[in-house]
């Protein structure tokens, strides 16, 4: 039977808690918008298949928890991701301020040749309520050489965009290493969709009562 994809790309969606992480990844893979927030335990996924230039890639998407009580768990999935979309809330500096923190945990658990994508959410947002200006996310997106959208989940703007430009860096990332990425690949393939024999920590969520602040 032949295959409907030529590669999986493994990414992870990083980031404050309910700076929109688990919105951006329904919007993008199920083209929905919820207006509800439930917390993620831990680290669930999705999949995508998309057209890539004309290419057929599978997507695999974690949607990691932001809270720091999650965070030593989540850090184990780094070494088995190929690109990072980093996101933080233009309407919350705390977010902005944190992006620190993940980059060094990125450094120190990632591998390093995994790509990066920075994200602003909430670009939807009116002048009084921003307060991260776009500019900041320019500069530190030069900073660490990383790509970099405003987006907003709410409004469906530049989703698409973000996940295409992290698909792309990957694939040149891969064109570089050539056939190590790919033996790699096998390996990890081997263990668990998490690719460091983990497995799917949890599927499930817990309510919170809260609105989503996407």
């Amino acid at each position: 039977m032949a295959l409907d994809f030529v590669a999986t790309y493994k990414v992870l969606v990083l980031g404050d808690s309910n700076v929109g992480k688990t919105c951006i990844v329904h919007r993008y893979c199920d083209e929905k918008y919820y207006d509800t927030y439930i917390s993620t335990i831990g680290i669930d996924f999705k999949q995508k298949l998309i057209n890539l230039d004309g290419v057929p890639i599978k997507l695999q998407i974690w949607d990691t928890a932001g809270q720091e009580r999650f965070r030593t768990l989540t850090t184990a999935y780094y070494r088995g991701a190929m690109g990072i979309l980093l996101m933080y809330d233009v309407t919350n500096l705390e977010s902005y301020n944190n992006l620190s923190y993940w980059l060094r945990n990125i450094q120190e658990n990632a591998s390093p040749d995994v790509v990066k994508v920075l994200v602003g959410n909430k670009c939807e947002c009116s002048a009084t309520q921003r307060a991260v200006d776009k500019e900041r996310g320019e500069k530190i997106a030069d900073n660490f050489d990383m790509p970099f959208f405003e987006v907003s989940c709410k409004c469906n703007i530049n989703i698409e965009e973000a996940f295409l430009a992290l698909a792309r860096k990957i694939r040149e990332q891969r064109e570089r290493r050539g056939d190590n990425f790919d033996n790699e690949e096998k390996s990890q393939d081997k263990k668990s969709p998490g690719s460091n024999g983990l497995g799917t920590f949890s599927l499930a969520s817990l309510s919170e009562g809260n609105r989503c602040s996407c």
